[in-house]
């Protein structure tokens, strides 16, 4: 029997971002439960320490000096304007397509941001997608078979219901699956007006000790928030933590759903980021592009990757 796929995708989270990964000041369950029942590789590498191009690598297995997308795409998203969708990866190989082509129902819901999300690409039967690149955490914009869709609610439980909802319609079809979750969390913002309080104040009296408190770097670009005072510091990693605790507390619904359906034992999951991500680190706020010239610290280049595949791969 041919295996379903559930490729997680989250957005600008450091290899270091999880409890299975030594970080005793996060709260990850589902990831370490997730890293438990597989393997967890301590060093995993994306293609390039920015959004876009990392995207496109992973769609294409093309580098970012072959498939043309280099750094994180403004024009052609539906957020821009009047910017007409562009499709940056037109001619270009896609895993998708070739799982489509060999009879895979594929699906996305969430973060695209490699051009014209209104229209599905390739491959995709069920297109669920951000119409940017970014977003508030609440109220986000998706494109929904055609329409702009603006949910009043946190934009992780939006994503994960949209792929609850293709597990429920494909779960019974007969073929298999490919799933692909793309979070925007922990990518910012990460002000409390934009998490739930009750991840906020998992965090109230957290030390943030994983983390270093370093001076700022003498090449710091505005790429993210900066937390270039106790106070902004102690908010941005609220915040960047917060996301992620929400995000796994998503994950989870997805892994009880294979297990409530019978479909974990036939089901590869993958968990991994499009790129690692500064939080302090080197004196750094942000990822490859948070410095002038860019970056390629490990903690830039450096992303969890996670998969269980029962009976496939070893388990721990």
């Amino acid at each position: 029997m041919r295996p379903n796929f559930l490729f997680i995708l989250s957005d600008d989270q450091g290899a270091w971002a999880m409890r299975c990964a030594g970080n005793t000041d996060i709260y990850t369950p589902n990831l370490d439960r997730l890293a438990a029942g597989g393997v967890r590789f301590e060093n995993f590498y994306c293609a390039s320490p920015v959004c876009s191009p990392a995207r496109a690598t992973i769609i294409t297995g093309e580098m970012p000096s072959c498939h043309g997308v280099q750094d994180w795409l403004c024009r052609g998203n539906l957020n821009c304007g009047s910017d007409i969708g562009i499709e940056y990866l037109a001619g270009h190989p896609s895993y998708i397509a070739e799982l489509a082509k060999n009879g895979y129902r594929c699906a996305l819901s969430g973060k695209w941001h490699l051009g014209n999300q209104q229209q599905p690409k390739e491959g995709f039967a069920h297109w669920f997608a951000l119409t940017g690149g970014g977003c508030a955490y609440f109220h986000p914009d998706f494109c929904d078979k055609g329409e702009i869709v603006s949910p009043h609610r946190y934009v992780s439980d939006v994503i994960t219901d949209h792929a609850l909802d293709f597990l429920d319609e494909f779960r019974n079809g007969g073929e298999p699956f490919c799933l692909q979750v793309h979070y925007t969390a922990p990518h910012s913002p990460w002000t409390a007006e934009n998490h739930p309080k009750e991840y906020l104040d998992l965090y109230r009296d957290c030390t943030f000790t994983s983390t270093p408190e370093l001076p700022m770097h003498p090449n710091q670009q505005c790429s993210a928030p900066l937390g270039d005072t106790p106070e902004r510091r102690r908010e941005n990693l609220t915040g960047y933590y917060a996301a992620i605790t929400a995000m796994d507390a998503n994950i989870g619904r997805l892994l009880d759903r294979l297990e409530r359906d019978g479909l974990a034992e036939n089901t590869v999951v993958i968990f991994t980021a499009d790129n690692g991500m500064n939080m302090g680190h080197h004196g750094i706020w942000g990822k490859g592009n948070g410095t002038y010239p860019p970056n390629m610290y490990d903690t830039s280049v450096k992303v969890p990757f996670i998969i269980r595949a029962p009976g496939r791969i070893p388990v721990g």
